[in-house]
């Protein structure tokens, strides 16, 4: 007899960790960006968002599908 009632272990844990990817890679984007000082013989154009921080704001968006589903489900509140 399986009790369907509850999540099976480790299932919310392994759920939650797909959506910590996503939000840290947006705020390395961020501090990247901040913080990096741009590579004046290197990079002609100047760019703010060049180097890691681009990387780094392109993995937070290739990141994003389980915000996306998430947001995506209607709500149903637990009984």
């Amino acid at each position: 007899m399986t009790n369907t009632a509850r999540p099976e272990r480790g299932r919310i844990p392994g759920g939650l960790l797909c959506l910590a990817a996503s939000p840290c890679f947006a705020a390395m984007a961020l501090f990247s960006a901040m913080l990096e000082e741009p590579d004046v013989i290197c990079s002609s154009s100047g760019h703010v968002l060049g180097g890691m921080a681009t990387m780094y704001a392109l993995m937070s968006v290739f990141h994003a599908s389980p915000w996306l589903t998430l947001f995506s489900r209607p709500f149903r509140p637990r009984v």
